[in-house]
């Protein structure tokens, strides 16, 4: 049990409860608190809803893409369903965003310490996968050359 609590500690996590899981769980706090489950469902689904508004498609476009029916997506948007990975991955696909920038609309903090880190460390990713190629390679030889040996 020791190692347990050394575990929980070392990274950060406190026990918590939430109304969508009838035991307690261990959760690490955002920089305001703890989100519950359904809370960062909510956020996954307004950034979906934001996305395909941005593209200018509806439901009823997007969701043959996907292979389902409007009303099953809608379920997405409406934070109804949860999304699976992979049914995330395929709305990267075709609504054209990285994974992570889903991910950090329902989790900053897991980006930094502070709001301030996890943006910069969000524009700096964005900026990596915007470089061409040669460009990133050069930029890992060089980010290798400053960091520490293990």
């Amino acid at each position: 049990m020791t190692d347990l609590i050394s575990y929980k500690n070392a990274h950060g996590l406190v026990e918590t409860t939430d109304p969508d899981v009838d035991r307690p769980l261990c959760r690490k706090p955002g920089f305001e608190g703890i989100d519950t489950l359904g809370e960062m469902d909510e956020k996954l689904s307004a950034f979906l809803r934001k996305k395909r508004e941005e593209l200018g498609l509806s439901r009823d476009e997007l969701a043959p893409m996907l292979g389902i029916t409007r009303p099953v997506y809608g379920r997405y948007e409406r934070a109804f369903s949860r999304l699976t990975v992979t049914r995330m991955i395929h709305l990267c696909e075709l609504l054209g965003f990285m994974p992570t920038d889903m991910l950090y609309e329902a989790a900053p903090h897991l980006w930094g310490k502070t709001p301030e880190e996890a943006e910069d460390r969000v524009t700096l990713t964005k900026l990596i996968e915007r470089m061409p190629h040669d460009t990133m390679r050069d930029l890992i030889r060089l980010v290798r050359r400053m960091s520490p040996e293990e």
